[in-house]
């Protein structure tokens, strides 16, 4: 029986006395009955703001949409927005709070934002004096299982901001520790930890209903997938946004599918298949176009390498099609997100 760090909340609430508390959160934020984190402070703390990540608090917002300060309905609280003019809480977006809280559920990516909506979020609170509170949740792909290579800072951006692996194996309690002690915000952090959680447990294993942290993440499935195929948003071949099965779905009106399909399948990859898809994107990239793709069956969570993967995909890719293409310059200084995603250099060059 798991018990999550929100479902906690009495063990702790000496943390709150007398303070004024705002929440970093979205539809992930619940207990095991669904109850939101929101409603949950709300009546035990003196909650008095809300913050928004990428996707709005109620998830509604596509991938890259801005947002403003707005009112929350259901609550009346001012939600102030971490994805617009500027992804870290000001000052007089804290100026009436004593505690900030963070309560998302984390995909265990280097690459999904979430991660550093709260590194940011931890070193305003480290500059304006306040208490930051994180309850912690699984990692849903496992807690012993790491892939990749380390983030190279020269690579540094918003999908990835600390020497991690892109499959860092760590919670979002422990994502917190580390960015704290080894990586030196040094904000007065408390982290509200869970209770009967394994290291060895990935989500499936757990009995906790999936909510969707992003709208294209919509299953447990599509987190494993996700740590192969999330490079792709820095090319020109879909990652599958716009279709039933974002990251296990990705192509092109260009790819050579069944060609493709036979390379991977000489290479012997563990615990995954591949079948070949025809789909027309209603989104993002090719978006009414029909594309020729590919779809990533995982059929043994214990010996497929999500990352290893991925590249190899990405490598094929490359290597088959004249049409293939890097994005274009992301930061101001012409990095191409492909070298953001991977955190260095050697996929493009």
């Amino acid at each position: 029986m798991i018990k999550l760090g929100i479902e906690k909340i009495d063990e702790y609430l000496h943390i709150f006395k007398n303070k004024k508390v705002g929440l970093i959160t979205n539809p992930t934020g619940v207990d095991q009955k669904l109850k939101s984190t929101v409603d949950i402070l709300n009546e035990k703390v003196e909650l008095v703001s809300l913050y928004s990540p990428e996707h709005g608090i109620r998830g509604d917002l596509q991938a890259g949409e801005k947002l403003d300060t707005y009112i929350d309905e259901i609550t009346g609280l001012t939600v102030y927005s971490l994805y617009g003019a500027t992804r870290r809480p000001t000052k007089e977006m804290l100026e009436n709070v004593d505690v900030l809280c963070f309560d998302i559920q984390d995909v265990g990516a280097r690459f999904y934002t979430y991660i550093y909506t709260m590194a940011y979020a931890m070193m305003a609170a480290k500059d304006y004096e306040v208490d930051f509170v994180v309850f912690d949740r699984p990692n849903p792909v496992g807690g012993t299982k790491v892939e990749g290579n380390i983030l190279d800072i020269n690579y540094r951006s918003f999908v990835g901001y600390y020497p991690l692996l892109q499959r860092h194996g760590l919670t979002i309690g422990e994502l917190a520790k580390l960015f704290n002690e080894e990586y030196e915000i040094g904000c007065n952090l408390h982290i509200i930890p869970m209770e009967g959680w394994q290291r060895s447990m990935e989500y499936k294993d757990t009995n906790l209903n999936w909510v969707l942290p992003s709208p294209n993440l919509p299953t447990v499935e599509s987190t494993y997938t996700y740590l192969a195929t999330c490079y792709f948003e820095g090319t020109n071949v879909s990652e599958g946004r716009g279709t039933t099965k974002p990251f296990s779905f990705f192509g092109a009106p260009w790819m050579k599918n069944r060609e493709l399909i036979k390379l991977l399948n000489e290479k012997n990859f563990e615990g995954v298949m591949f079948r070949e898809v025809y789909f027309t994107p209603t989104f993002s990239k090719h978006k009414d176009q029909f594309c020729r793709g590919v779809e990533l069956i995982i059929t043994d969570y214990e010996t497929y390498t999500p990352v290893k993967v991925g590249m190899a995909i990405l490598k094929n890719i490359m290597e088959m099609h004249e049409e293939f293409e890097f994005r274009g310059p992301y930061r101001k200084d012409g990095q191409p997100m492909i070298n953001l995603l991977v955190g260095d250099k050697f996929i493009r060059e």
